[in-house]
Formats: structure tokens, C-alpha cells, sequence
């Protein structure tokens, strides 16, 4: 298996159970707003660096 699959899987596992935690907690909206920041955050900088 090529390190960047293992790798991609991995950070997707850990996206999963942390998704899974917060529903446990109840933390869904701080995640998904901290998600969704920080997607927001990745374009503008990635507008930024071109």
C-alpha cells in the first residue's frame, strides 16, 4: 500500500471517531462550526498564495 493512502485513510479514521466522540459529547455544533471555519479559512488562503 502507497504511504499516502495509509496516510489518507488514517486522518479519514480519525476525522470519523472524532465525529463520533462529539456526537457522544454533544459537541456536533462546535465541530462543525470549527469545520467549517476552517475550510472557509483554506480557501481564502489558498486565494491568497496562488
Amino acid at each position: 500500500m502507497n504511504i499516502n493512502k495509509l496516510r489518507r485513510n488514517l486522518y479519514r479514521i480519525a476525522r470519523i471517531l472524532g465525529d463520533i466522540n462529539a456526537v457522544k459529547k454533544g459537541n456536533v455544533g462546535k465541530r462543525v462550526g470549527r469545520r467549517v471555519a476552517g475550510r472557509a479559512t483554506g480557501k481564502v488562503l489558498r486565494k491568497l498564495f496562488k
